[in-house]
This record gives C-alpha cells, sequence and structure tokens, in this order.
C-alpha cells in the first residue's frame, strides 16, 4: 500500500514531534533528580553526617561525583541514573542521621520535665485529637489543614509547588508513591500552616528556609505565596544562595529579555549547553511573562517557565513565582516598594489565645548556631517554659516538617456547657489562659 507523499509527512513530522516532546520530558526529570540530589548531598554535609558516618558519606560523595562526571560529558542517561542513586543513598544516611539527632534530643537533661511524658506525641500532620481545634485562627499564622482535589497533568511535585509544601510531605501524608501517577479527582490531605515571620507596615518579606513571599499593606497581610530561592551550591566558582538584605522595587518588567549573567555563562559552558548571552522574550525565557526588578544586584522576583520548581532551593539567587501566582501578585506591586529578604529556619507564635506554634525548617545555608538552641532561646524569651510541652517541642524541632506545629502543654479550653438546673449557661473557660503575645 502506498502512502501519498502528503501523509508521509505529517507522520514524520508527528514523529519527531513526540520524540521531541520524549527528550525534553527526560531532560526535566533527569534536572529534577540532579537538584534532589545536590540539595541531599549538601544538606547532610552541613548536617555533618560526614563525622557520624564517614564510609556511608564517602561512598555517597563518589556516586555523585560520577553522576557530576558524566553530566559534564553530557551523558544524561547515565548521570540521571546515578544522581538518582545518589539521592536514594542520600535518604538513608539521612534516615539514620534523624534517628542518631533523636537519641541525643531525648538525652538533653536540662529541658524542663513533662507531667505526661509518658503519653505519645502527637505526629506533625495528623488529625487533631476529640477537643482539640484543628485550626489556630490567628492573625500569626497563615495556611491551613486541607485537601487539595488533582487536576489533569498533576504531578507530586506539581501539587506540592501549588501548596507550598515538600512532596515528601504529601508523600508521607498520603501513603504515596512519588513515582506514582495521580489520578484525576484524587483528594491529597496537606497543612501548609505557617507562622508569619516578620510583620511590616507595607512592603515584602521574602524568608529564605520557608520558600514564602509574604506581602503587607497598611500592616495586614494581604498574600503569602510559596517561591522557588537560591539553590544551596557554594564554593570558590559559584555562589547561587539568595541573599539576605533589604531592599526596593526598581523595575517592573513585561515580557523581559533576560541577560544571562557571565557566571551563569560558564555553568552553561561547563555542562555542554549552548552558551548565549541574552534570551528574547518567550516561552523559552526562563524568566517568564513578568520579572520585578530589586535593589539587590542581579536578584529579581519573575515567574518561571518550570512551576514545579516552585518551593524548593533551585535558582541562581532570583525569587521564582509560579505563573499563575505571578499574574495576579505583579498588578500589586508598585516601583519603590520596599522588601527584605531575611533567614529564619525557626519561627514562634503565641495565639490570641495562648496557645503556642513552633515551625522549624532545615538550615539550609548552614547558618544558624544550633535548630534547637535557637528554638529554646526563643521560648525562654518569650518566657513560655511553663506552658510549653517539650516532648512535642523536641519532636517539631527533630522532624524539622516546615509546617507550625501546636507545641501548648494543655489541650485548648474550648467553650462548654455547664448544666443549671433547667438552663444551661456556657462558661468561657479562654479566660483560664494566660495569653501573651510576641
Amino acid at each position: 500500500m502506498k502512502f501519498p507523499d502528503n501523509q508521509i509527512s505529517l507522520y514524520i513530522r508527528i514523529l519527531l514531534a513526540t520524540f521531541a516532546a520524549t527528550f525534553l520530558y527526560a531532560v526535566a526529570a533527569i534536572a529534577d533528580v540532579r537538584q534532589d540530589a545536590e540539595s541531599a548531598v549538601s544538606s547532610l554535609h552541613r548536617d555533618v553526617a560526614v563525622k557520624k558516618f564517614p564510609d556511608d558519606m564517602k561512598s555517597l560523595d563518589l556516586v555523585f561525583e560520577v553522576a557530576q562526571r558524566y553530566s559534564m560529558v553530557g551523558d544524561q542517561d547515565k548521570a540521571g541514573k546515578f544522581y538518582l542513586l545518589a539521592l536514594q543513598k542520600s535518604q538513608i544516611i539521612e534516615s539514620m542521621l534523624k534517628k542518631a539527632e533523636m537519641a541525643k534530643l531525648f538525652e538533653v537533661s536540662d529541658l524542663p520535665p513533662h507531667p505526661e511524658s509518658n503519653q505519645p506525641v502527637k505526629s506533625a500532620g495528623s488529625e487533631p485529637a476529640a477537643g482539640t481545634s484543628a485550626e489556630p485562627g490567628s492573625a500569626r499564622i497563615v495556611g491551613s489543614k486541607g485537601v487539595y482535589t488533582v487536576m489533569k497533568a498533576d504531578t507530586v511535585r506539581l501539587v506540592a509547588a501549588k501548596l507550598g509544601v515538600t512532596r515528601q510531605h504529601l508523600c508521607s501524608m498520603n501513603g504515596l508513591d512519588a513515582k506514582a501517577p495521580l489520578k484525576v479527582g484524587q483528594k491529597l490531605a496537606y497543612n501548609n500552616r505557617k507562622i508569619i515571620p516578620q510583620q511590616i507596615k507595607d512592603g515584602i518579606i521574602v524568608n529564605i528556609p520557608d520558600r514564602t513571599l509574604y506581602y503587607f499593606q497598611q500592616g495586614t497581610l494581604v498574600t503569602s505565596l510559596p517561591v522557588a530561592v537560591g539553590s544551596v551550591v557554594k564554593n570558590q566558582k559559584y555562589v547561587w544562595q539568595t541573599p539576605v538584605g533589604k531592599f526596593k522595587i526598581t523595575a517592573k518588567i513585561k515580557d523581559p529579555t533576560w541577560t544571562v549573567p557571565p557566571s551563569i555563562q560558564t555553568e552553561m559552558e561547563e555542562q555542554g549547553k549552548e552558551v548565549v548571552a541574552s534570551i528574547p522574550p518567550g516561552p523559552e525565557n526562563p524568566l517568564g511573562k513578568y520579572a520585578i526588578r530589586t535593589s539587590i544586584p542581579g536578584i529579581m522576583i519573575h515567574s518561571t517557565t518550570r512551576p514545579g520548581s516552585i518551593y524548593s532551593f533551585s535558582s541562581h539567587g532570583c525569587i521564582r513565582l509560579s505563573p499563575s501566582r505571578m499574574e495576579e501578585f505583579f498588578p500589586q506591586i508598585k516601583v519603590n516598594t520596599v522588601g527584605e529578604i531575611i533567614y529564619k529556619p525557626v519561627k514562634l507564635a503565641v495565639t490570641e489565645n495562648g496557645r503556642v506554634f513552633l515551625e522549624v525548617h532545615n538550615d539550609i545555608y548552614n547558618k544558624s548556631a544550633g535548630l534547637v538552641a535557637e528554638a529554646r532561646q526563643m521560648v525562654e524569651k518569650q518566657k513560655l517554659s511553663e506552658a510549653v510541652d517539650w516532648e512535642k517541642f523536641k519532636s517539631v524541632v527533630n522532624q524539622r516538617s516546615g509546617v507550625a506545629e501546636d507545641i501548648s502543654l494543655h489541650p485548648p479550653l474550648a467553650l462548654q456547657p455547664v448544666n443549671n438546673g433547667d438552663k444551661e449557661e456556657t462558661i468561657e473557660k479562654n479566660e483560664l489562659l494566660q495569653t501573651s503575645k510576641m
């Protein structure tokens, strides 16, 4: 059977398009695995895993180095396999490290005793016990526990990016296999509750460890948005970490042209990519459709062509927003709006009814003198030692889940009816709580 030339041409175009799509998907997948592996290896080195597990870390470093070499010579298939192996090894070592940290944490002798220390500690993300409140209902806390309904084209990575949580969080809460595809209509429980790190009258606060941008107007939080910030990579040649400091918005650009910095051009060359000096507006521009320039040299707040990278440490220092969120955020911001990039891996808040919440993230840039000490200092500074359940405190610090957790000693005292003859009167027991504010 003979096909017409135009039909053959159509088949060829379809095959080429399919091949191109498959290739691009594979490249993106390898880039994701590489990013995860880099972050995991760097995190373990910061957590001094080398001292505790020298042989395991030596093996991990060797595997990661092999992956890097294959990536440098352009063999992305083998590079991807070794990056994945490095990531798996990292997860095993991290589990070993957490067990060691938990054992050490429970050996701390100067923590105030908990009168009910034999009671089980409620894990992060679990449903509240009967008689407790799932939501703190506080102006100091944003986000909530909720359920997300999976849409077409959603992946675990993309859903986590939308919600501002980690993939590990989604997998843990829902018993998911990170590699398994999601089904349209599938329900996913999540908890993206966070403590507002710093209040300002008007402007932007970006907290690096919790990868969140907070925008205030007239002293009120208008919106909080998950973002991607700078990679943990830091060596003599490259520093991709997002810097801290105050800034002003100096320009707003729609359909920006990206002028590629010399350092990124060098990185392109080392990775065997085509070196370009600039990228015009369009679907290939990593700045996306909108860019907001800050007074910090080289640092912009911009949309992205990689929405799945949101809520990660993956940029070259800039602050990325998802395209849909940036579409809403861009019109709200004016030139000369002030802002500050801060670094607070530990946050503490006391709600209006006296509940104590603690949120702990990984010290991703290794700037903290110690997360346990930092968290305890916050508790003591607020004179909250008597109000804190120290077993819950230990659990939250150890897990470093990045979720604001209630570590109050006593359960919330809710409004409860009291029988008074034929009449029920409501007694507000909240008055019994000692309320304190930060």
